[in-house]
């Protein structure tokens, strides 16, 4: 059996999809889980609850840590090492290989342009820290023999509904608004496409030789910029590739009536300066890519025109 832990988020939806290719013995975990595949089982558990998560995992051969807390420091400061210590226990305690979901949050903002799974760890934020925490708590407990585990990395999403290029530039485009991006529209910036990620996340779960190192999942090549990514759903949608660009200055001021914008403040150096995830090392390894940048675009169009018909 197999475990998403967080199934009801951006990645475990698809991940449990994926996950097919490979077992119909699969777990889903949430506070309020739904079935993906007719076969799922589904665990109701709150995985801030040590007991909880130790009876999510029994079982198991393989259990995928993908959840979401929502976008606040404080939480992340106050929820995420709890959690990690209660999956990493619970995994220890009944021999259950471990799939973390993790982002770039924690690397030296010096290096952005050409990440790789050697980037130097250097992170600036109260978030990036968080994650680089954790990250050293996972890994403290594969050195010490305590679990087998693998880091999956992603860049930027594409394609999520709670992810910028969505929020901001696809629903303000299909409505006939500027499209609007904080920081500089000239800079490259490239993105993981949420089904690519989930594949490649169960691929790597069910490839032993992959664990014991971290993978950059598959992410767009070309080297677009935030001003070419606009035009090219302008195209996909039949509008005009309209963009307004928000200066970082300005998200102190307008974080005090929309609370999302105060929360990417402290991250948006990453939209000031070129942004490239390099994830070649998978495409090495496994023998496929990221989906070409234009049907990534028309895919997402479609999925959005389909929701909101």
């Amino acid at each position: 059996m197999q475990v998403i832990l967080g199934a009801g988020g951006a990645i475990g939806r698809p991940l449990a999809q994926h996950l097919t290719s490979y077992t119909k013995d699969i777990r889903l975990v949430s506070r309020k889980p739904e079935k993906v595949n007719e076969t799922d089982q589904l665990h109701p558990a709150d995985l801030m609850d040590k007991e909880a998560v130790h009876a999510a995992v029994e079982g198991a051969s393989v259990a995928y840590l993908t959840v979401g807390l929502p976008y606040n420091k404080h939480i992340w400061q106050q929820q995420w090492p709890v959690l990690m210590n209660n999956v990493l226990a619970a995994c220890a305690a009944h021999e259950v290989k471990l799939v973390f979901f993790d982002n770039m949050y924690l690397y030296d903002p010096h290096h952005l342009d050409g990440m790789d799974e050697h980037t130097p760890i250097g992170p600036v934020s109260v978030k990036g820290r968080v994650r680089a925490m954790i990250a050293q708590a996972f890994w403290e407990a594969v050195e010490q023999g305590r679990i087998e585990g693998v880091i999956t990395r992603a860049a930027d999403f594409m394609g999520t509904h709670n992810a910028q290029p969505y929020e901001t530039i696809i629903k303000n485009l299909a409505a006939g608004k500027k499209a609007m991006w904080i920081g500089r529209k000239d800079k490259v910036h490239n993105f993981t496409y949420d089904e690519d990620a989930a594949k490649a996340v169960a691929e790597i779960g069910n490839t032993p030789s992959a664990f014991g190192r971290v993978w950059h999942l598959p992410s767009t090549q070309q080297r677009w910029t935030i001003q070419e990514w606009v035009q090219g759903f302008a195209k996909a949608l039949d509008v005009e590739p309209r963009l307004r660009v928000l200066p970082v200055s300005m998200l102190g001021l307008i974080g005090l009536f929309v609370p999302i914008l105060r929360e990417m403040k402290e991250m948006a150096y990453q939209n000031n300066r070129d942004y490239y995830f390099d994830s070649s090392a998978f495409t090495r390894q496994f023998g496929w890519s990221a989906t070409a940048e234009e049907k990534i675009i028309q895919a997402v169009v479609a999925r959005h025109k389909a929701e909101n018909q």
